[in-house]
């Protein structure tokens, strides 16, 4: 069957069928961006995209963000705030300090 009459069979566009995307080799960049990662654990993408501006790479924000997922890179995230494990127990009433005199 012909890719004229196929297309037609299945209601598509014959340019969809023959579309071949192209994308620019990114090896360079993703090597410095997994050093950077590396090196400064805590940055994100956003931050990394400011450094590669720095080096000289002209890169959109959002391929940034793309290579960063597709390499799984991920900024480390902080610990948690420390909590009182348990329940804590009730104050025993009011009670009363005197400040007393020091003795020299």
């Amino acid at each position: 069957m012909s890719e004229r009459r196929a297309c037609k069979a299945i209601g598509c566009c014959r340019m969809t069928v023959r579309y071949k995307a192209t994308r620019a080799e990114d090896a360079g960049l993703r090597l410095r961006m997994k050093a950077i990662a590396q090196e400064r654990r805590r940055f994100g993408y956003r931050r990394l995209h400011v450094l590669l501006k720095r080096e000289g790479y002209l890169v959109n924000h959002k391929k940034i963000f793309r290579l960063y997922r597709e390499e799984k890179l991920a900024a480390r995230r902080r610990g948690g705030r420390k909590r009182a494990i348990g329940t804590r127990a009730p104050m025993m009433g009011k009670r009363r300090f005197q400040a007393t005199a020091l003795r020299a």
